[in-house]
């Protein structure tokens, strides 16, 4: 199955998630990389720059389009959480496109993309977003995910991969794998808590106590292995996107979780 990877390529995750990827691909996944497109431009941040080496080393084709420089030379403005998407995004959307129209791939994956798809991105090509909770779990960034998770005392949390539509965050489960986020492990760090407190911290404050550093790394541990194993799940006929329900992959992302913790 050949697959189109959009990307910010800003962050280590980015790379990470790639260089995955290409070794499951390497270990026998049936998948092959169409194009990685990323929304920054060569010499646009160091982190990009390095991605991009790695992906043409493995003799993956690279696009790249700055939404920065793509705003600026419209004049458009960022737009507030909550309020329209300005008229460039659509425009953007447009460009990209036509970028990938020139490929031939069967499904589209946005992995740490960082920009909201408009119509006509997502009216062209199938989609999907992999999203840090469960399906019925919060919406929004991962930071604001945990947050809510911590101020709801939730037990566990997950992750989803869900089609990609104008509905952000809420277009219709394809997969999903849950996790525990209070066991025996973290306990301590959950009782060094009180529910006050948790509900007076800003976002901020959230982000430096160490129960929010645990969890972050339990979906960490995760969302590589379950976006693989989506893929896997695609290219083998055994998930159609979109499906009838959203397939529970919890069993064989942890069983990728407990190989990957063997091998260290």
């Amino acid at each position: 199955m050949r697959i189109a990877w959009l990307t910010t390529g800003r962050g280590p995750g980015s790379y990470g998630a790639l260089e995955y990827l290409i070794e499951a691909i390497e270990g026998g996944l049936p998948v092959e990389i169409a194009v990685v497109f990323i929304n920054r431009d060569r010499g646009e941040a160091g982190p990009t720059d390095r991605l991009i080496e790695m992906l043409e080393a493995n003799a993956i084709r690279v696009e790249t389009m700055s939404s920065v420089a793509f705003r600026k030379a419209r004049g458009g403005k960022i737009g507030k959480p909550g309020e329209p998407l300005q008229p460039w995004r659509f425009d953007y959307d447009a460009e990209v496109t036509r970028t990938l129209s020139g490929y031939d791939f069967k499904l589209g994956v946005m992995f740490g993309y960082m920009l909201i798809a408009t119509e006509p991105l997502y009216s062209k090509f199938t989609f999907i977003n992999d999203h840090p909770a469960l399906p019925d779990g919060p919406i929004g960034t991962y930071q604001e995910v945990i947050a809510e998770l911590m101020r709801a005392h939730a037990l566990e949390s997950g992750c989803m991969v869900n089609l990609v539509t104008g509905d952000v965050d809420r277009g219709p489960a394809v997969s999903y794998c849950r996790f525990p986020i209070r066991d025996a492990a973290n306990e301590p760090a959950w009782e060094a808590l009180s529910a006050s407190e948790i509900d007076a911290a800003g976002l901020d404050e959230i982000m430096t106590m160490p129960l929010y550093a645990d969890i972050r790394a339990r979906g960490v541990a995760r969302e590589r292995p379950f976006m693989v194993e989506t893929l896997r799940a695609v290219a083998t006929g055994t998930l159609v996107v979109p499906p009838t329900e959203p397939v529970d992959l919890s069993e064989a992302v942890e069983d990728a979780v407990a190989r990957s913790t063997r091998s260290v």
